[in-house]
């Protein structure tokens, strides 16, 4: 096959492709995200971070959480209590009282309070 072909071949095969990607789905009007910024001090050592939560969510539940703009892996919800880890952090952020918990196996644990910004 010359060079010719092999370019109408591909140019065919990328049409393919592009016809079989679905359009986006349209985002509903009743969809919201949160920020909550925690100020969390890690024991032993008394430093404090201040950690960046996105909850994203619509009126049946909360379909994302960001920690520190890194998507979780996965995450549960307890109550108004959203579990989740990363890397080695297991963490616990209650929405109604604002406040952020969260440890290190063992190792160091944090606890603070957050504000929600608009």
């Amino acid at each position: 096959m010359n060079l010719r072909g092999w370019v109408l071949l591909l140019s065919g095969w990328t049409g393919v492709v592009a016809a079989s990607v679905p359009p986006p789905v349209p985002q509903k009007a009743d969809a919201g995200q949160v920020t909550l910024v925690c100020e969390a001090v890690y024991l032993p050592a008394r430093s404090v971070w201040v950690r960046t939560v996105g909850i994203g969510y619509d009126q049946r539940r909360v379909r994302s959480v960001l920690v520190d703009g890194v998507p979780v892996y996965s995450f549960s919800v307890q109550g108004t209590v959203i579990l989740t880890a990363l890397d080695n952090e297991r963490i616990q952020i209650d929405t109604a009282s604002q406040t952020w918990s969260s440890d290190f196996r063992g190792l160091a644990s944090a606890q603070g309070s957050c504000e929600r910004v608009d």
